[in-house]
């Protein structure tokens, strides 16, 4: 968390943060542009918000896209602000990302556990609804198959295909959201789980993409609390109790 804080500390690194928020997915050139300053001393900034996890960059073609990742905020939040914060305060301080072009997000964590026991958590019905809003979760988990998402057995709420299953390295899903018309509406969009072993941890990244342009921010703007709720109960036994984590259960 350290590096978190001290990446927050700088203006201009808040400034490049808020750059993303309003427009995600910019290039170096593009980011440049908007400040007074040379292009390393734009470098040298996003390469300290990279390293404190809060920027993630994807190579698309010849040019490197930087994504706002929002998972260290969230952590930030849970760890020191909700327990102190009435639960409207906390509800008005999640992160919700407006993006225009393409509408993809990416968010990575660091999980200190095995891959084996982080997929597990990910694929097991029981230990999902302890971390995503108490939501179970029912498929084989084979490569084509269905799974379905309902809160303990009341009205369905999201249903997708398994495209790629390749435990415990990577998981590639459609998914519907089926909570309001609101969100059926936007029909499917892909999410994708990358685990990549660190030493004693994981490194997790979640792609959540194939979203439209403009797509309900109500799709995509749950996943720094899923991921906080699920570090928090791989490291230590425990559910978060934040507003909004406990939706369901």
């Amino acid at each position: 968390m350290d590096a978190v804080f001290k990446a927050l500390a700088d203006p201009t690194r808040r400034d490049l943060l808020d750059e993303l928020y309003r427009e995600d997915g910019q290039t170096l050139h593009a980011l440049e542009a908007r400040f007074e300053m040379t292009r390393y001393g734009v470098m040298k900034h996003l390469k300290l918000l990279e390293d404190a996890g809060l920027v993630v960059t994807r190579r698309r073609g010849r040019e490197k896209l930087h994504f706002l990742n929002p998972v260290p905020i969230r952590l930030v939040h849970d760890r020191w602000v909700s327990k102190y914060a009435e639960p409207w305060a906390a509800a008005l301080s999640d992160l919700k990302t407006r993006l225009e072009s393409p509408m993809e997000k990416i968010f990575e964590i660091y999980i200190k556990t095995t891959p084996e026991r982080l997929w597990e958590a990910i694929t097991d019905s029981e230990i999902r609804s302890k971390y995503q809003f108490g939501m179970n979760i029912s498929s084989d988990w084979t490569p084509g198959s269905r799974f379905e998402m309902s809160p303990n057995g009341g009205d369905l709420l999201g249903e997708g295909e398994n495209i790629e299953v390749d435990p415990p390295r990577k998981l590639v899903q459609s998914m519907r959201a089926l909570w309001g018309e609101d969100v059926k509406a936007e029909g499917t969009s892909r999410i994708t789980w990358e685990i990549e072993p660190v030493g004693d941890s994981c490194h997790l990244t979640v792609t959540h993409d194939q979203l439209r342009e403009g797509a309900n921010e109500q799709l995509y703007g749950g996943w720094p609390m899923i991921l906080s709720g699920l570090k928090t109960w791989l490291e230590t036994g425990e559910k978060l109790t934040t507003p909004g984590s406990l939706m369901y259960t």
